[in-house]
């Protein structure tokens, strides 16, 4: 068995796949539209495998008052690989840079990890390690 993707449901979508093509190489499909339930997706490749499907409906609302400071019960983040501690830092740098917020490190974890936390554009936090 393997884990074939995970979803997130976006705000703006367009938006979204272009931050994960730019920053992470995801690969996108086509744009998946179902009319009828007002539903939109992508499915986002990464490199080295796995994916991301962005989903869009008007009537999914934000949980009130999120922000990506705070920590609610549920998904916790989107962990991504890099292959070594000077790939996360120059990669955490340029997503500051650009104004994504960086929510934590970059920094050695008490069990071993060389991470940074930084937010996408609609706030969902991705774990950037080594």
């Amino acid at each position: 068995m393997k884990l074939d993707h995970v979803a997130i449901w976006a705000v703006d979508i367009e938006l979204m796949r272009t931050f994960y093509e730019k920053y992470f190489d995801a690969r996108s499909n086509l744009k998946y539209e179902n009319e009828r339930k007002r539903f939109t997706s992508y499915f986002l490749t990464f490199p080295g495998g796995g994916r991301l499907e962005l989903m869009h409906r008007p009537d999914i609302q934000r949980i009130p008052d999120s922000q990506s400071s705070r920590e609610f019960i549920g998904y916790a983040h989107l962990g991504v690989e890099l292959g070594s501690r000077a790939a996360v830092d120059v990669l955490t740098k340029r997503l500051q840079g650009d104004g994504f917020p960086l929510l934590d490190g970059p920094r050695r974890t008490g069990d071993g990890y060389y991470e940074s936390m930084v937010a996408d554009p609609e706030g969902n936090r991705i774990v950037i390690a080594e």
